[in-house]
């Protein structure tokens, strides 16, 4: 662990703190602080608009952040989230699902039970005689999103006035976040704090497999243990947010390169840098440009890093 680690915990925190400040008193119509109490009007909008849309951009960037941090100490890929397994496809079918068919009513559910199917079914497909390549992971990954796209297109096409509903959830936002979506999406932290709990076992995986076994590590249960957390907060951000991509590759390789690779440090990190991200992504979406879909900002970030990445490694 570096010496500097503790100090870049407190100055994300404090950073946190002070974006999470300016985006409740940011947006097309600002609030000033001086009339929150004073006017009624500004203190509903506050506290009924602009503050559980925040808090829940923060939780939902915390558990994409952490999730993918997750998958790259576990995979050894700086380029791997839980969007490569299918997770995200899993949750977008189901969203997709109840808003066909159901008018929308049960999203969250059915988008969180989707991302967990999805999951599961790339586990069981890549298993074999009780150990989980990590190449055969990706690639059933990469085979069954290819099929729920499929799938999801259909159901688009079949749509009809729920067409436009479907697109816009799919390019992920807060617009219609409130209380509700908000304790919808306060289960993250426990599976943050789920993953936090394995940090050691990321720390030796990163070795090898071999070596984890040696000292005492049981990683094929490791896998399956941190591939269900994963699922369970990436299930639980598609549900509220829709599909956002690229938070769970930015942040953890970031905040490797800043604090370093012990992940007792950087899960903590990542957590904090990916609320943050995604809290200054959704506040200039809605104050500039008339509340675009924040997929489309952290797209525009995310597709140029992992090119990079991508170059990186073909050069080493």
């Amino acid at each position: 662990m570096r010496r500097t680690a503790p100090l870049i915990i407190l100055a994300l925190i404090c950073a946190l703190l002070i974006s999470v400040g300016c985006a409740v008193t940011l947006g097309p119509a600002g609030i000033p602080i001086k009339t929150l109490l004073s006017s009624p009007t500004t203190l509903m909008i506050f506290w009924d608009v602009r503050l559980p849309r925040v808090i829940t951009a923060a939780l939902v960037g915390c558990g994409l952040a952490v999730a993918g941090t997750a998958m790259q100490g576990l995979f050894r890929n700086p380029m791997a989230d839980p969007y490569i397994i299918g997770t995200s496809s899993g949750g977008a079918l189901g969203a997709t699902i109840a808003i066909v068919l159901f008018a929308g009513n049960g999203r969250p559910v059915l988008a969180f039970l989707g991302a967990m199917a999805a999951t599961f079914t790339v586990y069981f497909i890549a298993r074999s005689g009780g150990k989980i390549p990590v190449e055969t992971l990706l690639l059933s990954g990469v085979a069954l999103s290819t099929l729920l796209s499929a799938l999801l297109s259909f159901l688009m096409y079949t749509a009809g006035r729920s067409l436009h509903q479907i697109m816009f959830w799919l390019m992920g936002g807060f617009w219609n976040v409130s209380w509700n979506d908000f304790f919808i999406a306060l289960p993250i932290l426990m599976g943050c704090g789920g993953v936090y709990l394995f940090a050691r076992d990321l720390n030796v995986l990163s070795l090898n497999e071999e070596d984890a076994i040696h000292l005492g590590v049981n990683v094929e249960q490791v896998k399956g243990i941190l591939l269900a957390l994963s699922a369970f907060v990436t299930g639980i951000a598609v549900a509220v947010a829709g599909s956002i991509g690229f938070v769970g590759l930015i942040t953890p390789h970031l905040m490797r390169l800043i604090v370093g690779p012990d992940h007792r440090v950087l899960i903590p990190a990542a957590a904090l840098a990916g609320a943050i991200l995604l809290v200054w992504s959704d506040t200039l979406t809605r104050t500039f440009t008339n509340d675009m879909p924040v997929g489309i900002i952290t797209a525009c970030f995310g597709a140029p890093f992992f090119i990079y990445l991508l170059r990186s490694r073909m050069k080493a």
